[in-house]
């Protein structure tokens, strides 16, 4: 909802303030004036929400590698028979992955997410390929 608003305005002058002007008689105050509501000040608008940011490089499946990195992470911890860690996508795949979500507390949807990734130690920093520096 926009709420708009004016704002009223009063100039005093020195000879608006004296009590009676030449005639006697009390002097009327000048007429107030109004500020335009279509001035920024005045008006009231709400934003909205920023457009997320999209990165430049479109989302893209796992390969067969990252598959496998998954499956091995789910087979350590007991959701998957390391034999089954073949790189292939497959329903018992999906199957750990829900129920390792779920003990997780995290939407068991069996489809790969970040918050997934994280909690099986595979998130952005599982790779040592470009280590941080060390601080001496």
């Amino acid at each position: 909802m926009v709420v708009l608003s004016a704002l009223v305005c009063v100039q005093l002058r020195p000879d608006s303030l004296a009590a009676d002007d030449a005639s006697g008689a009390k002097k009327a105050a000048p007429p107030a004036k109004k500020k335009a509501a279509a001035t920024g000040a005045a008006r009231k608008t709400s934003k909205a929400a920023p457009a997320p940011v999209r990165s430049s490089r479109p989302q893209t499946a796992p390969t067969k590698e990252r598959y496998k990195q998954i499956q091995e992470a789910l087979a350590a911890k007991g959701y998957l028979m390391a034999a089954q860690a073949t790189g292939q996508w497959t329903d018992a795949s999906i199957d750990a992955l829900k129920r390792f979500q779920a003990d997780q507390n995290i939407d068991a949807t069996g489809r790969i997410n970040s918050l997934s990734l994280i909690a099986l130690g595979l998130g952005p920093n599982h790779d040592n390929r470009n280590p941080p520096p060390r601080v001496p």
